[in-house]
């Protein structure tokens, strides 16, 4: 509940934890302005729910999390029923990258860029965990609270995930004949 001092307003305990969302809301968007709305609209909700939050010893970072998430996943369910449309320039777009070639010497920017593709072609279940766990540095516990899974698919989705990435960067070193140092 609010404090009735007014010491803990929605704004005190939930805007320092604007960057973090937008981070989150970034990778699982790819997109910065559809991470700004989302992230506005998770603020929205939250704002419109917070006389019934309770703060508790772990802050409202989780709780703010989970409608993020939440918010996005519904997006992502609406989008899915819907019509999709796709302008000229990028299936351009597409059909040039289709032609790329993978430069010989390694460029950490394009490893960079491959950790994001590896990233980025992971379903929004797997992507989640894997942010959460990986940015966040959050515990098993608190992702499972905090996306409303049991604690056992938070492991099985991050074991996923984390098997994905590694055969996508795997396919990459390969590709580029890069090898592990022995020592």
């Amino acid at each position: 509940m609010m404090d009735p001092k007014g010491r803990n307003t929605f704004e005190a305990v939930a805007m320092p934890h604007l960057p973090l969302l937008y981070r989150v809301a970034r990778r699982l968007t790819r997109d910065e302005h559809h991470a700004e709305d989302l992230v506005q609209e998770t603020y929205l909700k939250a704002y419109r729910a917070f006389n019934s939050f309770e703060l508790r010893s772990f802050g409202i970072k989780p709780w703010l999390l989970k409608i993020l998430n939440n918010t996005f996943l519904n997006r992502q369910a609406k989008e899915n029923r819907g019509p999709r449309s796709v302008d000229h320039s990028t299936l351009e777009e597409t059909h040039a990258a289709d032609e790329t070639t993978v430069l010989p010497e390694l460029d950490l920017e394009h490893v960079d860029e491959e950790l994001k593709a590896a990233l980025d072609g992971l379903s929004p279940d797997f992507r989640s965990v894997l942010l959460l766990w990986a940015t966040m540095e959050l515990s098993y516990q608190e992702i499972a609270d905090i996306l409303g899974l049991p604690i056992g698919t938070v492991m099985s989705r991050l074991h996923r995930a984390r098997q994905h990435v590694t055969r996508q960067l795997g396919e990459f070193a390969r590709e580029n004949r890069l090898q592990r140092v022995k020592k």
